[in-house]
């Protein structure tokens, strides 16, 4: 069945990017009502759609807007927490810009849904079933989707950093799998990018906190890694953030080779375009354990220092 949240979850901080103090409420939102943002701080239009074709080009993050003008970047983490925690039905109201970055993962979003409570509404889940492969390039790197029976993701990546080097990672989404292996990465960087990136204006709110940075083979965020391969972990909480924005689960494998928020989006339009490559699919009957977050609970979410 399709769920919603009991009551609100608020989340303050900063946004990644701006440095700017944000508030954002997650409320309980209707069957059938998917995932939408709304900004409190403008006037007019100020609902935006959680959906691939409301994605607009943005450097380093996912942002989505409306055809106002209105919009909110970097709400990867938060999709894929709402994705990962079985999360069908929610208004996000936000009074700024872009939804804060915590400590850099989507465990706290994850732990805030759960302190909130997540409520089963009276109505089935429909799902994307995914009946043939559909693949975008560039250059070295792609994404495809394939036909499977769950969500799987495949990822693989490669830095010249000794610290991060080449990493990748296969996992079935099904259950709490996320939220057990994926939700806790934390973004992350190369110091020289954040270097270049803050004269450029972006990454203000950027801490050593809230984002893992490599120099050559250092770790220079105070605790070094939470997992060993935490970059391509964190690679693929993304991937399931923005294949989040289908408006549906995806049962689908999903396969990235140095792909980034864009390719998959552009994987997004290309599998919408695809006649035949896609159904939507009354779960009811579905083994519940085929769908990403069924059953989450808080002994899922790893234990933090």
């Amino acid at each position: 069945m399709q769920n919603t949240l009991k009551t609100t979850a608020v989340f303050t901080g900063f946004g990644l990017h701006s440095g700017a103090a944000v508030t954002m409420k997650v409320h309980p939102a209707a069957a059938g009502h998917g995932i939408w943002f709304k900004r409190s701080d403008v006037s007019g239009d100020a609902m935006i759609p959680a959906r691939w074709d409301a994605v607009v080009p943005s450097k380093l993050c996912t942002l989505v807007a409306n055809a106002a003008g209105a919009s909110v970047s970097t709400i990867e983490h938060v999709m894929a927490a709402l994705a990962g925690s079985a999360i069908h039905n929610a208004l996000i109201e936000i009074d700024g810009p872009e939804v804060p970055i915590l400590d850099g993962s989507a465990a706290l979003f994850v732990e805030g849904f759960l302190n909130a409570g997540i409520a089963a509404q009276a109505a089935p889940v429909v799902a994307i079933r995914i009946l043939r492969r559909v693949e975008v390039r560039d250059g070295a790197a792609f994404a495809r989707l394939e036909p499977s029976d769950m969500l799987e993701i495949d990822f693989k990546i490669d830095f010249e950093d000794a610290a991060i080097g080449q990493q990748s990672k296969v996992l079935n989404m099904s259950n709490g799998a996320f939220v057990r292996e994926l939700s806790d990465s934390r973004t992350f960087c190369r110091n020289a990018d954040v270097i270049a990136m803050q004269a450029r204006g972006l990454a203000l709110g950027g801490t050593l906190e809230n984002a893992v940075v490599f120099d050559g083979a250092e770790v220079l965020s105070p605790g070094g890694l939470r997992h060993s391969d935490e970059p391509v972990r964190h690679k693929m909480l993304d991937a399931v953030g923005d294949l989040a924005l289908a408006g549906a689960p995806i049962l689908g494998r999903y396969i990235g080779e140095r792909a980034g928020h864009a390719m998959t989006n552009r994987l997004l339009r290309a599998l919408f375009a695809t006649p035949g490559a896609w159904m939507l699919q009354d779960c009811e009957g579905l083994a519940g354990g085929k769908l990403p977050g069924v059953g989450v609970h808080r002994g899922d979410l790893p234990l933090r220092s």
